[in-house]
């Protein structure tokens, strides 16, 4: 049984709350989930106090135990200074698609002429 620590969205359409629980990974999203540790409301100001609550020790206690949490827990355990979360970089998706093709092109057009500027060269 694999655990993962992740979130499951509650409240009405369009006010969503967040509960982070503990729930075996083949169960879905909004089902049933072993223990509840706390709440994200993402409606709230980023410095409210009651944006984020986590019952830190239970946290800790479920990694020990072998619980993976997700991305958006890691983040969470990262500000709260449990956990290191590896930074992800991808630089290619702030690019614009037509700017990423052109740059494609250029360095096809530049790798194709490098043979030939090389070849006059050893002549």
């Amino acid at each position: 049984m694999s655990v993962v620590l992740r979130m499951a969205r509650a409240g009405t359409k369009k006010r969503p709350v967040y509960h982070i629980v503990v729930a075996d990974s083949r169960f879905p999203r909004d089902g049933r989930f072993i223990e509840r540790l706390g709440y994200f409301n993402p409606l709230l100001p980023k410095d409210h106090k009651d944006r984020l609550k986590l019952d830190l020790d239970k946290v800790k206690a479920w990694i020990a135990k072998g619980a993976q949490p997700s991305d958006r827990i890691m983040r969470f355990l990262d500000a709260a200074g449990i956990a290191k979360r590896a930074p992800r970089n991808n630089p290619e998706k702030a690019v614009p698609r037509k700017e990423r093709k052109a740059k494609a092109e250029e360095a096809a057009k530049a790798a194709a002429a490098a043979p030939k500027a090389a070849a006059p060269a050893a002549s």
